[in-house]
């Protein structure tokens, strides 16, 4: 119970680069497992980290992504960056390996170590072939990892973008009084407990979400702009602007490089290795 509840409270003060009904589908699970319902498919653990087929690595980013392996990780699946680093920097150094692939079915997920994973894909360009393969979701986080590769590929039923980055603050005050629960916070520091969940949301207090908000969003364009060559205007203007979008318009507006299956992926880029 207390972990729920002290995981619940960092996602409500930190900025998310994800699907914003994904977001309430993790709010939901959370306050599901607090009242002891949550599902079983959510406790499955997730499957092998790394698959590998001749000289083509295969690197999974499923599910919600986030620094550390942690609770989150383990009760809606998903992928840790942290983790996802080292198998990237593993496939990078076996000699053995001439092609990366990066399977990708991802809403997105917190923003920490999504900067860092993005520029060391981005920094390893040129050394070996690495695509990204919508298969079938490529959305926030996810593609703001996967773009950092040197092709996106979507597969024909599949979507990418939602490029923009989501905060949320939960007022629990109303259900507090019902409750006949009153809090009282005893904090040194003029911003200790703002934004807390136990009364309404202040606007001094949105103003500075609204700030980090915006400074993850800047960070976010900038380093998609970098990663597919165009102008941040034109990220802002083109790439969907918050929304996904199927696998043409997403090729018409730049935001991915052709239409494939992630099987045909894997046989050309098989077929192609050196």
């Amino acid at each position: 119970m207390k972990k729920c509840s002290q995981i619940i409270s960092g996602i409500t003060n930190t900025a998310w680069a994800i699907l914003p009904s994904k977001m309430d589908e993790i709010m939901a699970l959370l306050n599901s497992r607090i009242t002891g319902e949550i599902d079983a498919e959510y406790q499955a653990a997730r499957s092998s980290a790394s698959n590998r087929g001749g000289a083509v690595a295969i690197l999974p980013l499923y599910g919600v992504v986030s620094q550390k392996v942690n609770l989150m990780v383990q009760y809606s699946g998903g992928t840790s960056t942290e983790m996802f680093g080292q198998w990237f920097d593993e496939a990078m150094a076996d000699s053995s390996i001439s092609s990366i692939v990066l399977d990708v079915d991802s809403p997105g997920g917190s923003v920490y170590g999504i900067a860092e994973l993005s520029r060391k894909i981005y920094n390893a360009r040129g050394k070996k072939p690495i695509i990204a393969v919508a298969n079938s979701l490529m959305a926030s986080a996810a593609y703001w990892v996967a773009s950092a590769a040197d092709e996106i590929h979507v597969s024909p039923g599949g979507e990418v973008g939602s490029i923009g980055v989501i905060a949320v603050h939960v007022d629990r005050s109303g259900a507090n009084e019902k409750a006949g629960i009153k809090v009282n916070y005893v904090t040194a520091g003029d911003y200790k407990a703002e934004g807390n969940p136990d009364e309404p949301l202040q606007d001094e207090a949105l103003g500075y979400m609204q700030s980090r908000v915006n400074d993850y969003y800047s960070m976010f364009v900038s380093d998609v702009a970098r990663n597919r060559k165009v102008s941040t205007s034109e990220v802002l203007s083109k790439f969907g602007q918050g929304r996904v979008v199927g696998a043409d318009m997403a090729i018409k507006q730049g935001m991915a490089d052709k239409k494939s299956s992630f099987e045909f992926v894997l046989r050309s880029t098989a077929s192609r290795r050196s």
